[in-house]
């Protein structure tokens, strides 16, 4: 009797959302071991800068050469249609790695297309433990963490930049809600100028820089003390958060 060899087709590769670095602290100083284990074992990632992702996985230990690791660029440009090529190697039996510029991948960065293109093509999505600066923000302001709202980046010019302002001040006070938003590091200081401007008096607002650094800073006092005395955030990392008085 002849014995037919079927080919077994492989189970698919997990993909792993992996937080990186918010900046030059030793990993062990803000990662958990789970992530250390992970990049120990995958050789296949998707990045917003192949530089910065190459940089991290040295200082996370990596333990093989870069020739041995594939990386696909995933960015604001990248057309649609290239993404399948991302996940061809999970659907290979591949473990495939996520990683942001900094912090949390999918929060503030262009990934969650490369998740939802998982999940439709029945890849496990695994998230793994790390900083995020919007979170950690959150967490530390002492402003409402039961509703908030990110916006991410507000219009770069006053015009646009002021109205915006005070909407978010507005929504704040009528869903008691905290409003994140960042700006461009080297923008952060006419941010605050616009904020400090265009607020009331009594809206709280914290202002958290170079979060998880050794120059972290992160307060939170009224629109009216932070007039007296504004700090200098030129090109410091930083997360806004508003609360109007209610």
């Amino acid at each position: 009797m002849s014995t037919k060899v079927m080919n077994k087709v492989p189970e698919a590769g997990k993909l792993y959302l992996i937080p990186t670095l918010l900046g030059d602290v030793p990993p062990a100083s803000v990662l958990p071991a789970s992530v250390f284990y992970v990049v120990n074992r995958v050789r296949h990632y998707i990045a917003e800068d192949i530089r910065s992702a190459r940089r991290f996985l040295k200082k996370a230990g990596i333990p093989f050469h870069f020739d041995n690791v594939r990386f696909y660029l995933l960015n604001k440009y990248t057309a649609d249609e290239e993404l399948h090529e991302f996940l061809s190697d999970a659907s290979r039996g591949f473990d495939t790695g996520l990683l942001s510029e900094a912090g949390m991948p999918c929060i503030a960065d262009p990934g969650s297309r490369i998740v939802a293109m998982a999940h439709n093509s029945g890849i496990r999505v695994v998230p793994l433990t790390g900083p995020s600066s919007i979170m950690l923000a959150l967490m530390s302001s002492g402003l409402t963490g039961q509703s908030f709202a990110f916006h991410g980046y507000l219009p770069v010019k006053m015009a646009g930049r002021n109205p915006a302002i005070r909407k978010l001040e507005a929504d704040s006070v009528e869903h008691n809600q905290s409003q994140i938003f960042m700006e461009t590091p080297y923008r952060n200081n006419k941010m605050l100028e616009s904020v400090i401007a265009v607020c009331k008096p009594s809206t709280r607002l914290c202002i958290a820089c170079d979060i998880t650094l050794a120059s972290e800073f992160i307060l939170t006092r009224t629109v009216s003390d932070w007039k007296r005395d504004l700090p200098d955030i030129h090109k410091r990392p930083t997360i806004f958060i508003i609360q109007g008085e209610r």
